[in-house]
């Protein structure tokens, strides 16, 4: 069953939809979404995320956040956004019944969920989607890696190049300015929501999903910085489930990618009530 609601945050009015098969399990699914977007989501990704979900037997809410949609307020930051995510749980567990909530973004949505999370004792998992985490410096050394020396690599480049349909100049100045950034040192322009999202994600005990996609500089700079050497300590955990998606753009634009996404993200879900029914002894959480 899908319904409307309203979150009040507030004197504010947010939008939002409400799905809840019968019976449902015991942990649901809040997505939070990405700017900027609202709660449909590029290519009905949020729409078909939560029929799908509902498939599983697993309830959700999406919603648009202040300023967003149909939301009523002035739009906010995607790090200032706590206070409606903490109002959406607020109304989903109110509205179903649900009581463990596993939170569910896209891009800067993931990172408002990675700042959220540790503050709400209801969060029991996190599925992060290529998060949002830019910097001058991580931002150069991805496009040395991933932009230049590919092209560089690049048959047709040296053809374009010969023949004179390459802006050398231009071109010349860009890498240079990449180039420079990407010799910085890491965190020397650390903003601080980055700061935020370490720690949000450092002082979290729930379990985490993490998923990139592979045609996509977000996720490579996102895996600069926060994954293998060097990276943040959350995601070296044995418990952090980490799927590449090798083929996936920045938005799962796809239908298969979308199909994929909802069935790591599903899995995930179950995994989580399922520990719960385990760790409570009531079966009605999974």
């Amino acid at each position: 069953m899908e319904r409307f609601c309203e979150i009040a945050l507030g004197e504010q009015q947010l939008a939002a939809i409400v799905h809840q098969p019968e019976p449902a399990a015991k942990v649901g699914v809040v997505l939070i979404v990405g700017g900027p977007q609202y709660r449909v989501g590029s290519h009905r990704q949020f729409v078909q995320l939560s029929r799908a979900l509902a498939r599983e037997g697993i309830a959700s809410l999406r919603f648009d956040y202040r300023g967003m949609g149909d939301s009523e307020g002035e739009k906010q930051p995607f790090d200032d956004i706590s206070a409606d995510i903490r109002a959406a749980c607020d109304t989903f567990c109110a509205d179903t019944g649900i009581r463990r909530i596993v939170l569910w973004g896209l891009c800067d949505a993931a990172s408002a969920a990675m700042i959220y999370a540790s503050t709400d004792p209801r969060v029991e998992g996190l599925v992060l989607l290529n998060p949002w985490l830019h910097s001058d410096a991580a931002m150069g050394k991805t496009m040395v890696r991933h932009y230049y020396l590919k092209r560089l690599c690049s048959l047709d480049f040296w053809r374009k190049l010969l023949g004179g349909k390459v802006r050398v100049k231009a071109g010349l100045q860009d890498a240079k300015g990449f180039l420079h950034n990407s010799m910085a040192q890491a965190g020397e322009d650390k903003p601080g929501y980055q700061a935020r999202m370490q720690a949000g994600i450092e002082q979290f005990h729930g379990k985490v999903c993490l998923i990139l996609s592979g045609v996509d500089l977000t996720a490579r700079e996102f895996e600069q910085q926060a994954l293998g050497s060097g990276g943040w300590a959350a995601f070296e955990r044995a418990d952090c489930q980490i799927h590449r998606l090798p083929q996936a753009d920045h938005t799962f634009s796809n239908s298969d990618f979308k199909r994929q996404v909802e069935n790591i993200s599903a899995r995930f879900v179950q995994a989580r009530a399922d520990n719960c029914a385990v760790a409570s002894g009531d079966p009605a959480y999974s």
